[in-house]
């Protein structure tokens, strides 16, 4: 009999919070810190991201904090549940991991903690992961994505080679939740207030409407996953960009949890792609 493959448990970092910001009313920044991130990095991509761990209402852990032990012991009702979000900035020097956080009052997990957070808390992630940054031999860059894109969009705007040709879309709920964003790129960055329409129908709209430059294209559109997967029709059918040449992924979707969209996310890509493969 063959042994069968243990499944290993990822690294816990333990920080901590030193500070929290409110850069608009729906949009809490927290700068994180400690001897978790001594090994830490995030500077070869930018969207970066960690997941940050939550333990269920009314579970405790012993300490010290060691996930294996309580996969091992504790029933998977019990066990942490992750959150994933971008990082916004990391800073090497100093060892500060900057995360920024959607707020809609009470809605959802993550977003209400974040509100409430104070300097000093205790906040495990693991991680990094991540997977694109700017192509520097791309003739121009296309970004496109709602808030819950805009800390990756805002990275890699400040990441762009200087003098790239940029198009960016930024769909937000309205024009207090723009945020200044300095690129050395020669950036056409377009704020997109949704207001009561459906999220990313002006992305959409936006994209479909750009005159597109000549040249290689590098593509980044993230977001709300109806969206995603019309822009990714357009961009692999209507102006076949290469695979290659895009990022495009559903960071949530509409009337899902980050649980129930993360269990189906899979089979949805892969759905998605075998359509597009159809329509070719």
């Amino acid at each position: 009999m063959t042994d069968q493959p243990t499944r290993k448990t990822p690294r816990v970092r333990e920080t901590r919070v030193l500070r929290t910001e409110r850069i608009t009313p729906h949009m809490v920044r927290l700068v994180l810190g400690g001897e978790g991130l001594r090994d830490f990095d995030a500077t070869e991509f930018t969207d970066h991201y960690v997941k940050v761990l939550f333990a269920p209402t009314a579970v405790e852990y012993p300490e010290p904090f060691d996930l294996a032990r309580i996969r091992e012991e504790y029933p998977r009702e019990q066990w942490p549940v992750t959150r994933t979000y971008t990082v916004r900035a990391w800073d090497q020097a100093l060892r500060e991991l900057t995360v920024d956080f959607v707020v809609h009052g009470d809605e959802g997990l993550a977003g209400p903690w974040a509100a409430r957070a104070e300097p000093g808390e205790t906040v495990r992630i693991l991680g990094p992961g991540g997977g694109y940054a700017p192509e520097a031999d791309a003739d121009w860059h296309l970004l496109v994505g709602d808030e819950s894109a805009l800390p990756a969009i805002a990275a890699a705007l400040e990441r762009m080679p200087s003098g790239a040709v940029v198009h960016a879309f930024v769909e937000v709920a309205d024009a207090s939740e723009e945020q200044k964003i300095v690129s050395p790129a020669a950036v056409e960055l377009t704020w997109l207030h949704r207001g009561e329409r459906p999220v990313g129908e002006a992305l959409v709209e936006a994209v479909r409407a750009l005159e597109f430059p000549a040249g290689t294209v590098s593509a980044f559109v993230h977001g709300e996953a109806g969206f995603v997967k019309e822009l990714r029709r357009q961009l692999r059918v209507e102006h076949a960009v290469p695979r290659e040449r895009l990022s495009v992924s559903g960071y949530w979707r509409f009337g899902q949890n980050d649980d129930a969209w993360r269990a189906t996310k899979r089979e949805w890509n892969a759905q998605v792609e075998a359509e597009q493969e159809q329509t070719n």
